[in-house]
């Protein structure tokens, strides 16, 4: 063969070699920036905690993958009506009971979870991971209000206000929680 055909070839085998590349950094710029929407502020902690982003990312798309596999479903609407009378009368026994208010709303909460399809245990931080799928935005709530909780629960020194904010925070999740379409979509892009 002429050596203007291995030129050929060779420029040949660059340029396919560069679009690969290309395509297969393209790829992973769309996957970051979908799990970026997806999972919001849980993706930069994600990030933080491991300390190498694509391990975080493989994570995230891990409890996605797992959260797809759940058979969630929209609450019916006399549960949800139950659920909401119970909200509203745990809500008003703040006032006078804030500590046991508090307990209260998180069981709503663990219920309205279990209700909806989400394995409801022991394990808050599979139930925090599971719930960052679809309700990122207002998982930093769920945080603040179970730290609370256990705050409560192990004796520590828990004011009013922060129950009070602890019950806004259940609030936020409850209210999510309650109103999901169906669909599984989030409420983002419902």
């Amino acid at each position: 063969m002429d050596a203007w055909v291995w030129l050929i070839i060779a420029l040949v085998a660059v340029v396919a070699l560069a679009l690969g590349a290309y395509a297969w950094q393209q790829s992973r710029k769309q996957r970051t920036e979908r799990l970026q929407s997806t999972f919001g502020p849980e993706y930069d902690r994600a990030v933080e905690r491991s300390g190498d982003r694509r391990q975080a990312e493989s994570e995230l798309e891990e409890r996605r993958s797992r959260v797809e596999r759940l058979r969630l479903r929209e609450i019916p609407a006399e549960q949800r009506q139950r659920l909401q009378a119970a909200w509203t009368d745990t809500q008003t026994r703040f006032v006078d009971e804030p500590e046991t208010a508090i307990q209260d709303a998180e069981r709503l909460v663990d219920e309205a979870m279990e209700a909806r399809g989400y394995p409801v245990g022991d394990d808050f931080d599979r139930r925090y991971d599971d719930l960052s799928v679809e309700y990122a935005h207002v998982l930093d709530n769920y945080r603040k209000a179970r730290s609370v909780s256990v705050a409560r629960g192990e004796g520590a020194e828990v004011t009013t206000e922060d129950l009070r904010d602890a019950m806004v925070c259940y609030r936020d999740l409850f209210r999510e929680l309650l109103n999901t379409p169906a669909s599984g979509e989030s409420r983002r892009t419902a």
